[in-house]
C-alpha cells in the first residue's frame, strides 16, 4: 500500500509539493492486521488503573546517566506516584549505559517500589534495534517480569513492528511507540506524510500507544490535531474532519492510546486534559525533575494537578493543601513553551 500510494510520485519531475494527509482503510484490507494485542482496557486493567490517565517520565538527560543512576531516578519517579519510566528514543544500549544492566537495575527498583507503594509499577525500556536483536531483548524484558516494550517505530520500519507485535504479544508485552524522525516527514504543510496518517498506520500494526503532541508544550502541533490524533487511536469509528482525516471503521481493532508528552510541567497537566480527557498516557519529564525538591516531589506535583483537574478546581485552589504542586506553581506557574 504504501509503495502504491507513497511511492515513486513523490519522486515525480513534474510534482513541487504533494501531501498525503489520510486514507480511508477498507475492511477488505483491515481484516489481514491484529491491531493492538491489548486495547486502552486491557492496558487500564495489566497495571491496575482506572478513572485518570496513565503517567509516566523519562530520566533527564534522556543520555548520559549510568544504569544504575537511571534505575534510581526510575525509583524516585515511580515513588512520586507515576505508573511509568521511560527510555528516551536515542538511549538503547551504550557502554555506560548497557540495555542488560538497565533491565536488572530497572527490576530491582520496580519490585522495591511496588513493594512499597502497594502499586503496579513498569516502564517503556527502549528495544530498537535490527530486528533480531530486538527479540533477545523483549526475551529479557518478559524473563524479568516487565508487560511493556519501546520501539522507535518510524525508525525501525513498519515491517519490523509487525514482527515485534506478534513476537510481543506471545510474550504478554505492549508496546509503546516512540515516533522519534516523523517530523522529518510529516511538519512540511505542503508536502510529506501527516502524523495522523502515521498513527493510523501503527494502530493498523498493533501498537499499545504513540505519541501525538501536547498542543501546549515544547513541540509542534495545534490542538485541534492533537484531538485527531487521539481521535484516530481511541474510536472505533471515526467521523471525517475538513482538511485532516477521512471516515474511518476500525472494526475489530482495538484501540491504543494517544501518549501527550514534550515541555510538560504540572502547570500545564489542566490544559492537556481539557484536550484529551483522561484516556492517554501522560509524560512529565523535565518538568518533575526540575522541581525544586526534586523528582519525587514533581511527581507527587503532577498527581496533586491531575487531581484538581478532576476536583474541579483550580491548581491555585489545590496548592493551599498541596506542598508540592505548590513548589512546582512557584517555579513555572503556567508557562507555556514557545
Amino acid at each position: 500500500m504504501l509503495s502504491g500510494i507513497a511511492g515513486n510520485i513523490f519522486g515525480m519531475k513534474a510534482i513541487r509539493n504533494l501531501r498525503l494527509i489520510d486514507v480511508s482503510l477498507p475492511p477488505a484490507y483491515i481484516r489481514h492486521f491484529k491491531g493492538p494485542h491489548f486495547g486502552n482496557d486491557g492496558i487500564r486493567k495489566m497495571m491496575g488503573v482506572s478513572g485518570r490517565p496513565l503517567t509516566g517520565a523519562v530520566p533527564k538527560p534522556k543520555i548520559g546517566f549510568s544504569a544504575k543512576e537511571h534505575a534510581e531516578v526510575g525509583y524516585e519517579t515511580w515513588m512520586g506516584g507515576f505508573d511509568f519510566v521511560k527510555d528516551d528514543e536515542n538511549l538503547t544500549s551504550t557502554p555506560f549505559n548497557r540495555f542488560e544492566d538497565r533491565v536488572q537495575l530497572m527490576t530491582k527498583k520496580r519490585e522495591k517500589a511496588e513493594n512499597e507503594t502497594g502499586e503496579k509499577k513498569s516502564a517503556f525500556i527502549n528495544i530498537s534495534a535490527d530486528t533480531e536483536t530486538m527479540k533477545k531483548r523483549a526475551d529479557l524484558l518478559a524473563e524479568h517480569g516487565w508487560n511493556y516494550a519501546m520501539i522507535d517505530v518510524v525508525v525501525a520500519g513498519t515491517a519490523s513492528v509487525m514482527t515485534l507485535r506478534d513476537y510481543c504479544s506471545d510474550l504478554g508485552l505492549a508496546i509503546h511507540a516512540h515516533r522519534a524522525m516523523h517530523a522529518a516527514f510529516d511538519r512540511n504543510r505542503k508536502h510529506g506524510i501527516s502524523m495522523q496518517f502515521l498513527a493510523k498506520l501503527m494502530r493498523l500494526v498493533g501498537v499499545s500507544q504513540i505519541h501525538t503532541g501536547t498542543a501546549v508544550g515544547k513541540l509542534t502541533g495545534s490542538r485541534k490535531e492533537s484531538t485527531v490524533l487521539a481521535d484516530v487511536l481511541r474510536e472505533k469509528k471515526t467521523a471525517a474532519v475538513d482538511g485532516m482525516l477521512l471516515e474511518q471503521d476500525w472494526g475489530k481493532i482495538k484501540s491504543a492510546f494517544p501518549v501527550s508528552s514534550g515541555g510538560l510541567h504540572p502547570g500545564l497537566v489542566p490544559d492537556v486534559l481539557d484536550i484529551y480527557g483522561t484516556e492517554l498516557v501522560l509524560l512529565v519529564s523535565g518538568g518533575i525533575h526540575g522541581h525544586p525538591k526534586g523528582t519525587r516531589a514533581g511527581a507527587k506535583a503532577t498527581m496533586q494537578a491531575i487531581e484538581a483537574w478532576q476536583e474541579g478546581i483550580t491548581l491555585e485552589e489545590k496548592a493551599r493543601t498541596a506542598k508540592e504542586l505548590k513548589g512546582a506553581l512557584e517555579k513555572w506557574g503556567h508557562y507555556k513553551p514557545k
